[in-house]
């Protein structure tokens, strides 16, 4: 049942979450919303895996669709979707306040220290191909609210940080900054005592991986047998997603340069630690503090293993909202 519908609209060269507002959710569908180089594509692949209960790979990208995606046809997917059997599981980039809040409809949130995401971002946006950069200035061109084509990404990974963090001096901005993320974060922040809201962390996955992606088919009630889970915690490591990537990613090749093998980077932490200057990390400490509370900004930063589990004590969640398999 619909609890809520968006209360705002998000345009930009990316997204057009106006596709939202006539979708039409079936109970148990599976929405994942993160910021962009958070561990979406990797949250994916292990929903594929657990609904599909098979670790082979598989076109999940397409399977998957980032619908409001705006250099996509929005509305010739929706109606592929429509015609799907089953449980549907679709990804977005955006906060919870754009997209239908239903009671019956699962949504996995996945966070990343911003640090991380940030010089993961980097890498992902100066390997666009240029084709790709002309659909996104056209998206802009089109759109009389922006108006603008895309501001292109700085090739110096302290410079697009700087931007990232919207220092003025680094001017124009895109649309995935440091707003964009926090606004997203905090979005399922506020909504995480739901039964039907999980939050899951980039750290986690990599400290755990079996103990999470069992949190996830947990909370998609989806039950899988013993053999099988150990080929789909394999199937999961970054090495095999980045052997498999060809078989998974097919659209990515013509977006990126290099094509999955640049998409599918290189899956590490900290290479902040090597770019940001005392300032730089001043600046984005003040960002966040102005921003979110102390108790989403430890989340973000360490994940549920090193700050606690963020989901209230007195809502931990005690049933699953999935189809059980």
């Amino acid at each position: 049942m619909l609890i809520q519908k968006p209360q705002q609209t998000i345009r930009t060269w990316h997204t057009d979450t106006r596709v939202w507002d006539d979708f039409e959710f079936r109970a148990g569908d599976i929405l994942i919303c993160t910021p962009p180089k958070t561990g979406t594509t990797w949250t994916q692949r292990i929903v594929s895996m657990l609904l599909h209960q098979s670790a082979e790979p598989r076109p999940f990208i397409d399977e998957q669709p980032w619908l409001d995606a705006r250099f996509t046809p929005q509305a010739e997917i929706a109606e592929a979707l429509s015609q799907a059997p089953g449980v549907r599981s679709l990804k977005s980039h955006s906060p919870l306040t754009a997209l239908p809040l239903h009671d019956n409809v699962l949504y996995i949130n996945v966070a990343r220290d911003p640090r991380d995401a940030a010089m993961s971002f980097h890498n992902h946006a100066t390997h666009y191909t240029a084709e790709f950069e002309e659909t996104l200035d056209q998206s802009g061109l089109d759109d009389p609210q922006i108006a603008r084509p895309y501001p292109r990404a700085r090739a110096d990974a302290r410079a697009f940080f700087r931007r990232w963090l919207r220092d003025p001096a680094y001017a124009p901005f895109d649309d995935f900054t440091i707003a964009e993320f926090l606004e997203l974060e905090r979005s399922f922040w506020d909504e995480r005592h739901r039964p039907n809201v999980l939050l899951v962390h980039y750290n986690d996955l990599k400290a755990d991986l079996e103990g999470e992606i069992r949190r996830i088919g947990d909370f998609c009630g989806i039950k899988t047998p013993e053999p099988l889970m150990a080929q789909i915690v394999e199937a999961a490591g970054f090495s095999s997603m980045k052997r498999d990537g060809a078989k998974m990613l097919g659209i990515i090749n013509v977006a990126f340069k290099g094509g999955t093998d640049t998409f599918l980077h290189k899956g590490t932490n900290d290479r902040w630690k090597a770019v940001l200057t005392e300032q730089d990390l001043a600046d984005y400490r003040a960002a966040i503090e102005a921003s979110v509370p102390e108790d989403l900004a430890r989340w973000l930063e360490k994940g549920r293993h090193a700050a606690g589990d963020p989901t209230p004590a007195s809502d931990q969640k005690t049933e699953t909202r999935g189809p059980t398999k």
